[in-house]
Formats: structure tokens, sequence, C-alpha cells
């Protein structure tokens, strides 16, 4: 690789910038943080011309950037084309000066971090007139509650030998045997979940636990999850770099190759985190649309992903974060099909219109098939919940069908519609809708809305709750909450309280008394004839409202 030479060098003497090029020629044996004559070399140009300098050394021991700062600093360029594979370090160390004589300060460690550099050095002066120290620090390999880097002693001139190359051979065999690569097979994506939130904690480490639901259900490895509470969230970070550079560490530890965010991040947010972690960043919003890539399967339900893909990647086309291969491929190669990050806008506009068409042609074909149902008359009874309730297990029980339903959210995407006939001989269409979700995307909300018009034409909804979930509240009110942005909070519902045999019965009845519904296990039959009659009485009252009706 060519040798650059970085930062501002005006002001310098010719001899000077000529000495700063020779450091090119210098070569530091790998047992060696920098050899004895380097050190002083750099001491005394750095106090000549009262400006920190810095050296990029790679595991050849060869100088591959020489840079120079002001009196307080360094600028890092970009180091990204030194790229690692998982469990190792960067294979660069840093050498820099502190002509003021400071041991390592808190942003050279922070660096440490998040550049998962080989090491970091400071070369500071003594007390002594013309003599220096060295300070230095490497990354700890294995997971602990302190800082995740040990800084060393200061050493002399004589005692730069530690076995550098040993030592850091050793860190990378730990962070490897940390966590056995990929045990879960090789393309399985391991993932840490980050939420910094000016929330309770109790209801933070709820939607954690809902955001690690949401990811064990797109088929990610949860390795670990980092809450942090603050009085305000960083606008650029949303945390502070220190925090962050413990997120990098940590994941390095745990052969992590993914961030997911709890919080929505705008497309700034997100390049700025993903330039400094160099991991994939994505957030809850891109974990769905994710999800529902995978689990569309009709031809309707894969257009309205893609067009809430693409409406989602839009904005976010000039960042230069990894993390948009999610859109281009992703789990699985989910994505829009061939759009590409490096896409331009007027390609993914035109390709929007062309869904918005199909989506629209779709819309026409639903309505078509709603006007003949109406003139028949036949009653339409909506399944709705908040995901994984169990709104698909009570339609199998209640129709006997045989609807996909699995304990993992978001199972059912594309809506299912089946016949039943209650005891007393009144026939009704019973659909089961996409589960709901709090802060549902307003992508989807808007590509699903096709889907969600269905609910218009319900003449009475299901609401299927779970009760051994304890948000089950917070999750009625979620559900509530879009009914109401949706202007269908006027049609009338039933709530079936799912799950009874998960919780006791004295808590059972105290949630039926308190939220107004029936008890059920949706996937047993006896249990469901309670919710059967006041079905049939209330679509009774329907049909005696309805003299179209002719089954």
């Amino acid at each position: 690789m060519k040798n650059k030479l970085e930062g501002n060098i005006s002001g310098l003497k010719a001899d000077q910038t000529r000495r700063l090029g020779n450091l090119f020629r210098r070569k530091i044996p790998p047992q060696f943080i920098v050899t004895p004559e380097l050190g002083r070399e750099l001491f005394e140009l750095s106090c000549e011309i009262n400006r920190q300098i810095g050296l990029l050394v790679d595991r050849h021991g060869r100088v591959a950037e020489v840079l120079v700062g002001d009196h307080n600093s360094i600028v890092i360029p970009d180091i990204s084309h030194y790229r690692t594979a998982p469990g190792r370090l960067r294979g660069i160390k840093c050498i820099h000066t502190h002509p003021g004589g400071e041991a390592l300060t808190r942003d050279d460690l922070t660096d440490l971090a998040l550049l998962r550099l080989d090491m970091m050095a400071a070369v500071v002066k003594t007390e002594k007139h013309g003599l220096f120290r060295v300070h230095a620090a490497h990354l700890l390999p294995g997971e602990s509650d302190q800082a995740p880097y040990k800084i060393l002693s200061s050493l002399p001139p004589e005692a730069l030998d530690i076995d550098c190359d040993k030592l850091i051979a050793a860190i990378e065999d730990e962070l490897r045997q940390a966590v056995p690569l990929r045990q879960a097979g090789i393309h399985k994506e391991r993932a840490i979940l980050v939420s910094v939130t000016t929330e309770p904690r109790k209801k933070a480490e709820e939607s954690l636990k809902e955001l690690s639901a949401l990811a064990v259900s797109g088929g990610i490895e949860v390795a670990d999850t980092v809450l942090q509470q603050k009085k305000t969230v960083d606008s650029r970070f949303l945390m502070g770099r220190g925090k962050l550079s413990e997120i990098v560490v940590l994941a390095l530890q745990k052969s992590v190759n993914l961030l997911i965010f709890d919080q929505e991040l705008n497309p700034s947010q997100i390049r700025s985190i993903a330039d400094q972690v160099e991991l994939n960043v994505i957030d809850r919003t891109q974990l769905i649309l994710d999800i529902f890539a995978r689990r569309a399967q009709s031809r309707e339900g894969k257009l309205q992903v893609e067009h809430a893909q693409l409406k989602y990647l839009l904005p976010r086309l000039a960042t230069k974060n990894t993390a948009m291969s999610r859109l281009t491929g992703g789990i699985g190669g989910r994505g829009p099909g061939e759009t590409k990050l490096e896409i331009n806008r007027r390609r993914v506009r035109e390709k929007l219109t062309r869904l918005e068409k199909d989506l629209a042609a779709i819309s026409g074909h639903r309505r078509q098939q709603r006007t003949l149902r109406d003139k028949r008359g036949v009653p339409v009874v909506s399944i709705i919940g908040y995901t994984n309730a169990g709104k698909s297990t009570l339609l199998n029980t209640l129709t006997r069908s045989a609807v996909a339903a699995e304990n993992r959210l978001f199972m059912t995407l594309d809506p299912s519609s089946r016949r039943l006939k209650f005891p007393r001989d009144i026939e009704v269409i019973i659909t089961d809708t996409v589960g709901f979700i709090r802060d549902l995307p307003k992508e989807l909300m808007v590509a699903f809305r096709a889907t969600l018009e269905e609910l218009e034409h319900a003449d009475l909804f299901i609401h299927v709750v779970d009760i051994s979930n304890s948000q089950y509240e917070q999750q009625i009110s979620a559900v509530n909450k879009i009914l109401s942005e949706l202007a269908l909070d006027d049609i009338p519902v039933i709530y079936a309280l799912n799950k009874q045999d998960r919780v006791d019965s004295e808590t059972a009845e105290r949630i039926a008394g308190t939220v107004g519904g029936i008890t059920i296990s949706a996937n047993d039959e006896t249990t469901l004839m309670p919710l059967i009659e006041e079905m049939q009485e209330r679509i009774e009252r329907i049909v005696r409202n309805n003299t179209v009706y002719n089954p």
C-alpha cells in the first residue's frame, strides 16, 4: 500500500517535512511497541514542532501512515480498508506523541476500542530533560464489567520489548475462543440489541424484550442487549463515543456483526453510528421490514413489502452504511430485488411508481370481490390483535383450518379468509389479519393500506389478547390506537382473552372483568363455546338489521 502523510504540515520547515517523510523508512520489530531509537526521534521532532505526530504501523513493523496534528490531538483517518475477520483486531498499532507530557487520554482509549486497534501508545516527555516514556493500552478479550481495555505501566526506552506480537496473538486467540464462530450455521447473523432511551427502565426493558423476539423471528441470534438511560439523547450517536466503544469491544468479544437499535434512527444517525463501529446497523423499523420480507407469500404481500422497503431506502441512499444491504440481500437474500445501495433516486422513484400501479390494480380487484360479497350480504368477522397473540390459532380452531401458526412474531402476513357456520345456521366469513405492533412503521401502514382496507368492511372484530403477557394492557392500547388511526374504532369488538391456561383462574377472571372480554385457549375447542355464542348473538343482530342477507 502507498505510504501516506496525513494532516496539516503548513508552517513546517523543509528539513522537518523531510524528517517526517523519512519515518516511512523506519521498521519496528514485532516484539517492540516502538524501538527506543524511533521513540526518541518521534519525541524530539514532536517537541521541535510542538505538534502531535502519529504513526500507523502494520504487523510487519512497517510504517503505513504518518499523521501530523496540533499540540493537543491528531486525527486518525479512515482505516476501514484494513479489514479484519470476526474475532480479529485491526492489524494496526497507533503510536503517537504527547508533547504536553500527558498519559493516554479518554479519546485515545475510545479510538483504541472503536477502531479495534492492536495497540494504542503515547510517547511522552519525562521530568528529566531529553528523556521519554511510553504509555500503552490494548483491548481486553474477556467479558468484564470493567473498562474494555488494559492500560500498561509506563515504560522507559529500555523496556519497550514486551513481546508485543505474542501479546496481540494471545488476545486474538481468546477472542476467537470466547464465542465459537457461527455455531448455529455459517450464515446466521449475531446481533447486539441496543436501547438508548429517556423512558423508565421497566418500559425500556419490556421494549427490548419485544425487540429480542422480533430478532429471533427474523432468524437472528441475539448475543447480548445493552440498555442506556439518558436525560437527553445524543442527536448524532444516541449515546456517547465512550459507550459506543464499549459496544464495539462487546461485539468483538461475542463475534457480532449486527447492531439493532430499539429506537428509530434517521439516515444521518445510521451513517454516523455505522461509520464509527464498522458493523451493520439497523433499527426496529428495518428489522420489521426484513421480517415482513421473509413472511410475504402472495404477490400482493411481496409487492407491499417491496414498496415499504423502497420508501424506507429512498432517504437513505446518500449513506454509505453497509447495513443497507439488508434491503438488497440481507438474511436469505431478501430485499427489493434488483435494487442496490448505490442505485440513484430516480430509479427508486420509477420502481415505486410501478409498484403503486400494481398495488392499485390489486386494490381494485379486492373492491370487486367485496362488492360481490356485499351483494350476498354475508357478514364479515375479522380477527385482529397484537402480533403473536394467537389469531391464526383461533381461526384454525374455529374453522378446522391449517393456516400457518407458530410462536413467532408476524407469522401471518397475508390475510386468510374462511367460512364459518354457527349452530343456528348463520354463515359468516371470518378473516385472519396481519398482527399489529406498537409504533407500527409508517412505511408499513402506507404499504399495507390495501390489506388494512379489508378491516373497513368488517361487521365485527374479534380482538385476541394474550393475557399471559405482562404487557397485555399496553398491547390492547397499541391495537386500539391503530384502529383509531384507521378510523375503525366504531366497529363492534369482542375481546377474546387468549392463553387462559397460562395464568391462574383468579387472574383470568380479574382481567375478564376489567377488559370486559371472554377467556379462551385458542388451541382448545372446548373453551370456545362462550365466545362462539357471543359471536352468534352479535351476528344475529347484524343479520336482523341487514335485509340483503341471503345465506
